[in-house]
């Protein structure tokens, strides 16, 4: 077996492993079952790649993102190292040649959605398969209290079943303590090595400062690091209206968000990438994957919509080890705007039910059919259809793709359809006065035979490349023989594409997952209360705010965060009774402390604290408990 050392030096091109890489790869290579919580950034896919390519066989690697997936298989297959991934819109044959090809083809890796794991032609080849590894990636997905939990990562036991002596390692970038302990019980974990990296970044400086005027600070901000940055807004439109005002203020800005198409994604990422452009504004699409070690500064201009979404966003600056800058710009109508943008619009079961419904007759979908057929989707003409709020409708298709009624992929393009209606006589004598279309014309006949027979689709792409035009020249050219009544044209613009996953029940359908769906509307109601709690608190070190909210509670203060620095700011200054009375009292409403614990909080000397102690006990505003904390005397 080659050491692992020398497979990360022939394939990653390092000469050593991160913190816990190693250790963690001797495991898994030894046959463990192992849990990996690594923070974003901390090289979890090597964690897995690395011991599979050691050992002969092929890993499965099973995950709920078909981005990355794509993402990690593209990586593999530039190394020259074999890995396909499985996703949704492929028929029964393909998948019978691709689970083949990994049978006999010397296939090192198998990236599979949860789903996949349901259908029985998988299940009985992966039986057959000479598999090394088991890796889940996206672990916290298994659990119920997790932020993305899906059901259908319940069915990876199933592994277990075909692959018995096979280990398993879980990996996932931020966990709570309770699910950790639910990935580990769910996944039949047998004696667990357990690996987790503290989520504590020294060189990471959380600020969250109330601005009235978001985008003065912001330039200034930017203006003072002039470094590579990400800003995270709330929508696409942001994404533009602040790329164009950051280029006006003469900062190099370009922008990131779910609708470009993959070519603007790829110059746009390119430029950012190469430092041609400092700044990537984005929504939260943006980021997943991405490595770029000199990030100085993430900038948030809306709140997120939960601790863990801000730690791994807030987690992409400042891998190369300088000191970086995860920024929270608020003020006073953020609260409410974070509550209607990921509380007012959660769908209800029934809600749920009636998209589902909906997305049924949409695509005539008969009672009890369906299963794995693959639809384009223009989701905007489906809420106009049917009346929906955009928003909600939305969150109604991901509660149906996580819970793996529908896979939904988002997949923007044009479905160009063509007919010629007139006989090829009429055609070319058409052609004699219409010279100019002639290349058009006749690229088309070359490329699509039946065209004169029934409506075919054809590629726009491929068309310009052989007539060598533009795709804008060609579709006016093709609205011109529309309008002539040469062919019938459809120019349907679609932004997505639906397969669903199980026949259509309708109500029962749903009703299977009603308890799930409430259960996660109340998780989210608690992430947005803990986000709200993190902004508002100004009174404990950032770093200790979110290091507790992930079970380190032995944290000390940070020095370099927005609080921390207002402390010493204040520090400086001679102790003011008031302030320090209010500031008790704030810091008691979260629950005992002790005097210790206050000057730690507060940041403020032994001596200042004593008399302001004194003060309230003796107006009976706080007490004493039975082991010497302080708690407020009406709680």
């Amino acid at each position: 077996m080659e050491h692992p050392i020398y497979i990360l030096e022939r394939y990653w091109k390092y000469t050593s492993f991160r913190p816990q890489q190693e250790a963690i790869i001797n495991a898994v290579i030894a046959g463990e079952d192992t849990f990996v919580l690594l923070p974003t950034g901390g090289g979890k896919s090597m964690c897995f790649q690395i011991p599979a390519l050691a050992k002969k066989g092929i890993c499965i690697v099973v995950s709920p993102l078909i981005a990355l997936m794509k993402d990690q298989v593209l990586a593999l297959n530039n190394k020259g190292i074999k890995a396909m991934a499985i996703t949704s819109g492929i028929t029964y044959k393909e998948l019978d040649t691709l689970l083949d090809n990994c049978i006999y083809g010397n296939y090192k890796f198998l990236y599979l959605s949860p789903e996949r794991l349901q259908q029985e032609l998988v299940q009985s080849r992966i039986q057959q398969m000479p598999v090394n590894l088991i890796a889940v990636d996206e672990a916290h997905c298994i659990s119920q209290w997790g932020s993305d939990f899906r059901p259908a990562y319940k069915n990876i036991t199933l592994l277990r079943q075909l692959q018995p002596s096979v280990n398993v390692v879980a990996l996932t970038a931020s966990a709570k303590p309770e699910v950790v302990q639910d990935i580990v019980n769910e996944l039949d974990f047998i004696d667990p090595k357990i690996f987790k990296q503290s989520f504590y970044r020294p060189n990471l400086a959380y600020m969250v400062f109330h601005e009235n005027d978001k985008y003065y600070r912001l330039e200034t901000i930017l203006k003072k690091n002039s470094a590579s940055s990400i800003i995270y807004v709330r929508n696409r439109k942001q994404t533009l209206d602040i790329s164009a005002f950051l280029s006006s203020k003469k900062i190099t800005a370009t922008h990131y968000h779910g609708g470009l198409s993959n070519v603007e994604k790829d110059a746009n990422m390119a430029a950012w990438l190469n430092n041609q452009k400092q700044v990537m504004v984005a929504t939260n699409a943006f980021g997943m994957g991405i490595d770029k070690p000199d990030v100085k500064t993430v900038i948030h201009l809306t709140l997120p919509e939960s601790i863990e979404s801000y730690f791994q966003e807030a987690g992409r600056v400042g891998r190369n080890g300088d000191k970086a800058f995860a920024v929270i710009l608020k003020n006073d109508s953020d609260k409410a705007l974070v509550k209607n943008q990921f509380l007012s619009v959660l769908p209800t079961v029934s809600l749920v039910k009636q998209v589902y419904r909906k997305l049924c007759n949409y695509f005539q979908i008969s009672y009890g059919e369906g299963e794995y057929l693959t639809f384009d989707f223009d989701f905007n003409t489906f809420c106009k259809t049917y009346k929906f709020s955009a928003i909600t409708c939305y969150n109604a298709l991901l509660i149906l793709d996580r819970n793996s009624i529908i896979t939904l992929s988002k997949q923007f393009k044009n479905k160009v359809t063509v007919q010629f209606i007139i006989s090829n006589k009429a055609l070319f004598n058409y052609l004699e006065t219409h010279q100019n279309f002639g290349i058009i014309v006749k690229s088309i006949l070359r490329l699509y035979g039946g065209v004169f027979d029934h409506v075919t689709k054809i590629d726009l792409k491929k068309i310009c490349e052989k007539a060598a035009i533009s795709e804008g020249r060609l579709t006016n050219i093709l609205q011109e023989l529309e309008k002539d009544e040469i062919i019938t044209l459809n120019l349907a613009k679609t932004d997505a594409q639906v397969t669903f996953i199980e026949p259509r029940e309708d109500d029962k359908t749903i009703n299977r997952i009603a308890k799930t769906i409430e259960q996660q509307n109340k998780l989210k109601q608690g992430q947005v209360k803990a986000m709200l709690d993190y902004v508002e608190n100004e009174l404990v070190c950032k770093s200790i705010q979110l290091l507790s909210y992930f079970g380190e509670t032995d944290a000390e203060n940070c020095g370099i965060c927005s609080v921390c620095i207002q402390a010493k700011h204040d520090k400086k200054k001679p102790a003011d009774g008031k302030t320090l009375k209010k500031r008790i009292i704030e810091l008691l409403e979260n629950g005992d402390q002790s005097s210790r614990a206050m000057v730690k909080q507060l940041q403020c000397e032994q001596e200042a604290l004593k008399p302001v102690l004194k003060l309230l006990l003796e107006h009976q505003i706080i007490v004493i408990t039975p082991t010497n904390t302080y708690k407020l005397s009406h709680l």
